[in-house]
């Protein structure tokens, strides 16, 4: 991947923004669990910092995806995940396939104020019964006239007690699963749209995530992103950009672990000499940062190919299964040489073993990437 000068001033406005804007803050976003989406989108979006990759008609950038990237990195510079998660849910997983699919109308309506930061956005495809296995999901929304009328209920979704509106996935017909599913914006003071409590998760405090419920909810069909029908395939593309955010965001998180390790360990002494001073420790310290190193240039190949127009699925796949099992043995090589300390709820170490540990499931459990890449080298028959 080369970096441009341009590229290296999103870098500088990103981690600019990070260490003034979020991280002074994130200790008591994570105690109030949320982070104020609105006011911080705003100042995201006057910096151009929400629509890198977006056309500019609708007010983003127009720059190709590696810009994208490079501003995910520096979020990995949060101290709490839920905060980085709830951006990348603004930029690279609800808005999208709007932006690509979506008519000129509808994103002159939904996707201008989401560049610009004067909505937050949120995703809702998971529910209880079909989180990994997007096509099993059971909400409906049946045509009425010129709208449709939406049923069902959304789970685990985040930035969702402060959402202006969903991207929602819904069955808009009978049929084949993968045939049958539209993209729907639907705003969120619609009638009939309503929330759970906000879910006591164990990371991602600082992130607002909750059950929704639609009960009788109409839209009009001009909601609908794109072609009726093809939602699930939509949904594979957002994916895309999803995983390969969730990897990148990563990087830079997992350096900072490493680092806070070997600062404490180096002054943490034990039986008369610091426990960095224990080969053992350096050599695995050094093993992790290689780790990272790998993940990172196995994500800039898949965003170099993406860019290029290439079928990512299969590198996609394996950099979101490879950043979900590296940030679990990652954080917990480092918490074992914290010792007590790490174990304390307040240490940066233990908030970032239980934030990495959504990693692995969220957005396509490790499993469903197995699956996926299994099915790419022919061993499972591909429906």
């Amino acid at each position: 991947m080369k970096w441009t000068d341009e590229h290296e001033s999103i870098r500088e406005t990103a981690a600019k923004f990070v260490d003034n804007e979020i991280n002074p803050y994130v200790d008591q976003w994570e105690e109030d669990g949320i982070f104020p989406g609105h006011d911080l989108f705003k100042k995201l979006g006057d910096l151009g910092m929400l629509g890198i990759s977006k056309p500019e008609k609708y007010g983003g950038l127009g720059l190709d995806y590696s810009y994208s990237i490079v501003f995910a990195e520096e979020m990995g510079r949060i101290q709490a995940g839920g905060v980085g998660m709830g951006i990348g849910i603004q930029t690279d997983m609800s808005t999208p396939a709007l932006a690509k699919f979506g008519s000129e109308a509808l994103c002159n309506e939904f996707l201008v104020p989401a560049i610009s930061g004067d909505v937050v956005t949120s995703i809702a495809v998971s529910e209880p019964h079909a989180g990994s296995d997007v096509a099993a999901i059971k909400t409906e929304a049946k045509k009425d006239g010129d709208d449709y009328v939406i049923n069902g209920t959304k789970m685990w979704i985040s930035n969702s007690t402060q959402a202006d509106y969903f991207c929602l996935l819904a069955n808009t017909s009978e049929g084949q699963q993968h045939k049958n599913k539209s993209l729907i914006i639907v705003p969120s003071d619609t009638p009939g749209v309503s929330l759970s409590e906000p879910l006591n998760k164990l990371g991602m405090r600082s992130s607002d995530t909750a059950q929704i419920f639609f009960d009788n909810v109409k839209v009009p069909q001009k909601n609908r992103i794109g072609e009726e029908g093809m939602g699930f395939m939509y949904q594979m593309f957002q994916f895309q950009e999803e995983r390969l955010f969730a990897a990148a965001s990563a990087l830079k998180g997992y350096e900072n672990i490493i680092q806070e390790t070997i600062a404490y360990t180096k002054q943490r002494e034990t039986f008369g000499k610091p426990i960095l001073d224990n080969q053992v420790v350096q050599y695995r310290l050094a093993e992790l940062q290689t780790e990272v190193e790998l993940l990172r240039a196995l994500t800039y190949s898949a965003v170099e190919e993406y860019i290029e127009g290439k079928d990512v699925l299969t590198k996609a796949s394996m950099v979101k299964l490879k950043s979900g099992r590296l940030g679990r043995e990652l954080t917990d090589a480092c918490l074992q040489f914290w010792g007590g300390m790490g174990f304390m709820w307040e240490s940066s170490v233990a908030r970032s073993y239980r934030d990495t540990r959504l990693g692995s499931i969220g957005g396509g459990s490790d499993e469903v990437m197995l699956g996926i890449i299994s099915k790419q080298m022919g061993m499972l028959d591909k429906d």
